[in-house]
């Protein structure tokens, strides 16, 4: 997406909706700040050789505003797994905030409740598809096909996922995760077609103690998804009690899932990256 958009294109666009401290500033390619800017050629073509579109390689020569330094830790391993003793500076990494991030997926969710000038471009088509994959289950996605037993329902749905893998019938999530360097971040909107619920609920935590990054000793299972699970349970049980002036369409997130094929004999995908 990023060398299919462009590193300009992206930024620029998103600045117009609004967004003004966006930075997609690069790709994890290991590339230098000035090798970001750079994008390949793209074509497609179809089946027969015809081209279809086509278009050429860009560059980026718009400059960018880092306000202050982000150093995070007190140490931690680079690519050749040497220990640095000082904080990993992340001050020319990509940067969205949670506020930006919770808009962008409200958006993506109920756009009619956004000023125009904020929403994207998207067909009916477009909304269904993104409600599918931003709540389908790994144990109902057809290609990849996930091992469920790793991959399961609850995977990535920090707000139902410890102690259970195991999703309530009723409730579906339509969410995006941030989870890497001892942060997790979630955010959600959740419906509960049976009892008539709704709710949006952003966080993210960091849990990272012995303050190294990079080392794969994080917090994650002691402090970060009970904690993560905890805050989604209570503002759950709040909302299934609270009394609502106005009650929810919901039909629109209805969606008819894929199916897993039981005569599928492609090797499980057992390892994905975050």
């Amino acid at each position: 997406m990023y060398q299919f958009v462009g590193q300009q294109e992206i930024n620029r666009s998103l600045h117009e909706k609004g967004y003004k401290d966006v930075r997609i500033t690069r790709q994890f390619m290991g590339f230098t700040p000035d090798q970001n800017r750079h994008t390949n050629q793209v074509r497609f073509i179809n089946d027969d050789g015809n081209l279809i579109y086509s278009q050429p390689a860009a560059y980026n020569p718009d400059s960018f505003y880092f306000p202050s330094p982000v150093k995070i830790g007190k140490a931690y391993y680079d690519r050749n797994d040497s220990l640095i003793n000082e904080p990993i500076d992340f001050t020319y990494a990509n940067n969205l905030s949670v506020k930006d991030y919770q808009q962008i997926l409200q958006i993506g969710i109920v756009s009619f409740i956004s000023p125009k000038k904020k929403r994207f471009d998207l067909t009916e088509d477009d909304y269904r598809f993104l409600y599918q994959y931003l709540s389908q289950y790994p144990s109902e996605t057809n290609y990849p096909k996930y091992d469920t037993s790793k991959f399961y329902d609850s995977f990535v749905k920090f707000y139902f996922k410890y102690g259970s893998h195991q999703m309530p019938e009723q409730v579906r999530v339509f969410n995006k995760v941030g989870w890497a360097y001892g942060f997790l971040t979630d955010i959600s909107y959740v419906v509960d077609f049976k009892n008539n619920v709704e709710f949006m609920l952003t966080a993210t935590v960091y849990v990272n103690s012995d303050g190294i990054l990079n080392d794969d000793k994080y917090d994650y299972d002691s402090i970060g998804y009970p904690f993560m699970y905890q805050l989604g349970q209570t503002i759950y049980n709040y909302e299934l009690q609270r009394n609502r002036e106005h009650k929810p369409g919901l039909s629109n997130f209805k969606i008819q899932y894929e199916q897993r094929d039981i005569n599928d004999k492609r090797p499980i995908i057992k390892d994905v990256d975050n």
